[in-house]
Parts: C-alpha cells; structure tokens; sequence
C-alpha cells in the first residue's frame, strides 16, 4: 500500500501542492491504481502473442521503381511558358536589396 508520505513526498518532487483533502484523495486514486497493476500481473499469459497491431493494416507503399513509360521531358517542356537548358524558368521572388527608397 502506498502511504500519503510517499504521495507528498512525490508531489514535492513534482512541485505540486495539495491539501490534505487532496492528498488523501490521490493516495487513495494511486493505491488503486497500483492494486489494479498487482491483479494485471497476475492474469496468465503465457503463449499469449504480444498485441503490436490493432487492426489488420498491410503496408501500401509501392514499390520504389522508376517510371519509365512516361512523357519525355521535351514532351513535358511544351507545356510550360518558359524554359532553359531543359529545366522550368520561373520568375525570381527572392529579394535583392534593390527595393525603391
């Protein structure tokens, strides 16, 4: 059985203050809370696998391959407004300090 001393003693740890109502109520709340550990432990479970999963989730990443039956790049490139040496042309939006004073 866990004692209030113990229950103050790790609130002071926690630096949490109680009154001695409360005190006695989370004594009470953590012996019960350890007493119901003890009957845990002592269920059987033996040959019991261990529970990881839930549901029955199956992994639904792809296999990581490249596509090779897809447009060709200049195929890709005619639908863009600009492009150089193969790559998409956007507009600057990095800042350079030369902002109107």
């Amino acid at each position: 059985m866990i004692s209030k001393d113990q229950v103050a003693h790790v609130a002071e740890l926690a630096r949490l203050s109680f009154t001695d109502a409360e005190l006695e109520h989370f004594t009470t709340q953590l012996d019960q809370i350890i007493a119901m550990e003890h009957a845990l432990a002592e269920v059987p479970t033996d040959g019991v696998a261990p529970t990881t999963q839930l549901t029955d989730t199956e992994n639904v990443f792809r296999a990581d391959v490249p596509v090779t039956d897809g447009p060709s790049r200049d195929e890709l490139l005619q639908n863009v407004p600009e492009s150089k040496d193969g790559l998409i042309k956007v507009p600057s939006i990095i800042d350079k300090g030369e902002a109107d004073a």
